[in-house]
């Protein structure tokens, strides 16, 4: 069983995901008005932010998917499985396989930009990510029979989803990470075409460190040890929004939050 080849495609259609236009746009907007002032030799006065939060970048979704769209020349879609709606993301839906690995609860907060930080409630989030390995469910050779780590949960009244799962490993070439999709409702929430966002959740590093040095992520420390957020083809353009706090310990589990603001 080759572990690398499923981590080089990743890497790879990575890469290839990313429109230079796009990087392009988003290190515009991270220089800010007046950054871009001063290339032009202008003085440009940088407005402050009302509402004291941020839309999140937008961020490729990968080779991996599973959401309808077209990934890895496979057209793979989760969504529409039975019980792919559900907090603990550890079990398959198709198989009685469970995901091992250090436990790991997620919580999102989902907010509005354009309304001062209000609490978005009844949208839904579809996320994603590897195994303890760095294998992807449903297109790496291995766990190509599996659906773990793959789900979906609508946010309540306090904008919030939370879900239990597993921390992923650092595969060759990328920081460690969690993808997810956001859709304005539930019944929304079948298809790519209907997402407003996709974005990238990077893990903090001290938590990655601990949880690497454990049994079962002997390969990830090895290439935890030869990335950074600064490095990354995904965060290397700005992170600031998308690093989650965790706390938390091998024995007892992490928990991560990240507040995740969109513009509607």
């Amino acid at each position: 069983m080759n572990h690398h080849e499923p981590h080089d495609l990743g890497l790879a259609a990575d890469v290839n995901m990313l429109n230079l236009s796009h990087i392009n746009r988003r290190k515009a907007l991270a220089m800010g008005l007046a950054g871009i002032g001063a290339l032009l030799g202008c003085n440009v006065q940088t407005p402050t932010d009302p509402n004291g939060c941020s839309p999140i970048p937008s961020e490729t979704a990968g080779p991996y998917p599973a959401d309808g769209s077209v990934a890895s020349g496979k057209s793979l879609n989760v969504l529409t499985r039975s019980g792919i709606v559900r907090s603990d993301l550890r079990s398959s839906l198709a198989t009685s396989t469970t995901a091992t690995g250090v436990l790991l609860n997620i919580t999102l907060k989902l907010v509005n930009t354009k309304a001062s930080c209000a609490a978005l409630a009844g949208y839904a989030i579809y996320l994603w990510h590897c195994n303890q390995t760095g294998l992807y469910s449903m297109y790496s050779s291995a766990v190509v029979n599996e659906d773990y780590l793959r789900g979906v949960q609508v946010t309540d009244s306090n904008g919030e989803v939370t879900f239990t799962t597993i921390f992923p490993g650092c595969y060759d070439g990328r920081y460690p990470h969690i993808h997810f999709e956001i859709y304005p409702s539930l019944a929304s929430a079948t298809s790519a075409a209907n997402k407003i966002q996709t974005s990238q959740l990077a893990l903090p590093s001290a938590a990655c460190n601990s949880v690497y040095a454990s049994a079962g992520y002997s390969a990830s420390s090895n290439n935890f040890s030869k990335t950074s957020l600064s490095s990354d083809n995904v965060f290397s353009d700005g992170s600031s929004l998308q690093v989650a706090t965790a706390t938390g310990s091998i024995e007892a589990g992490y928990t991560a939050n990240l507040t995740v603001g969109i513009a509607v």
